[in-house]
């Protein structure tokens, strides 16, 4: 019999390349179908629109979260997320770091656990700081407070600066597309 506990994990996921399955919104779509395989697909924000941060010469994004109820380990999970990307056609070890790929997908949340390992940090390091996680992952669960923070999802959102990478002119829904 099998004691595993059932998590919730919300994933962030991102492309502005064109893989295997299409465009970057076919992507997100076909990733999503792919997350499956770690577990049930709970819920999905919209696709949203974003602008590069860092490195900026580069396409815009195509940026969703997704909600995964799932019995693997944090880690499992992530290793899981890793081979997936890889299958989309992403070498993490070549390009310019926060360049161009055909599917990213991070790790955000795992209930309210903390874990910091040289090979994962939950939640996420960067999870306050980016618009472009912070405002799909709002949609699936404003009140949720991520641990360490005492801010929910929404409180963190709204503190964000509206200028640089932040701005809210940055990340827009797309509509009719998704």
């Amino acid at each position: 019999m099998s004691t595993a506990r059932t998590q919730t994990a919300y994933i962030g996921l991102g492309s502005n390349l064109a893989s295997f399955a299409g465009t970057p919104i076919q992507t997100i779509h076909a990733a999503l179908n792919a997350l499956a395989e770690l577990g049930e697909v709970s819920a999905c924000s919209a696709l949203y629109e974003t602008a590069p941060v860092g490195f900026v010469d580069q396409p815009p994004f195509v940026n969703a979260v997704a909600m995964l109820r799932t019995t693997d380990t944090p880690e499992k999970l992530l290793e899981g997320l890793l081979q997936i990307e890889h299958r989309f056609g992403r070498d993490r070890n070549s390009g310019p770091p926060k360049g161009p790929r055909t599917l990213d997908l991070d790790l955000l949340l795992v209930d309210d656990l903390i874990v910091n390992t040289p090979s994962l940090t939950l939640p996420h390091p960067a999870l306050a700081e980016r618009r472009f996680v912070l405002a799909p992952l709002v949609e699936l669960a404003p009140q949720l407070v991520p641990p360490q923070s005492g801010k929910t999802l929404g409180e963190l959102l709204q503190a964000l600066p509206d200028s640089g990478d932040n701005r809210i002119a940055g990340v827009r829904i797309l509509r009719g597309d998704s």
